[in-house]
């Protein structure tokens, strides 16, 4: 087998496997009730994998050393500040991700 025979043959196993996850949900729950387990986990389960990444982000971080997490600090404020202003989730990552960058070059 060839490279691109090989290639061709994973791309369309990867698709399939995308769509089937895709569908699968609809054919479980096509009787119209969603159970109401699957509701909880739709509004919690957004604010938790939230929460895991800031901790992911920030768990590497010395206040001991320079730059005691300074730029970590302001990035975080910056996005707490502009999402509880203007309420898009957007806008706040890219801002903070780029006040993170630029703070990372001028302190590191």
């Amino acid at each position: 087998m060839n490279g691109n025979s090989y290639a061709m043959i994973a791309i369309g196993i990867m698709a399939g496997v995308t769509f089937l996850l895709r569908v699968i949900p609809f054919i479980i729950f096509s009787k119209g009730e969603t159970p109401a387990y699957i509701d909880y986990f739709g509004k919690v389960l957004p604010y938790a994998i939230m929460g895991m990444l800031v901790v992911y982000c920030l768990k590497d971080i010395s206040f001991t050393s320079a730059p005691f997490g300074i730029p970590a600090v302001l990035a975080v404020l910056l996005v707490a500040v502009l999402h509880l202003w203007k309420k898009n989730t957007l806008i706040s990552i890219v801002s903070g991700t780029a006040c993170y960058m630029m703070l990372i070059h001028l302190f590191g």
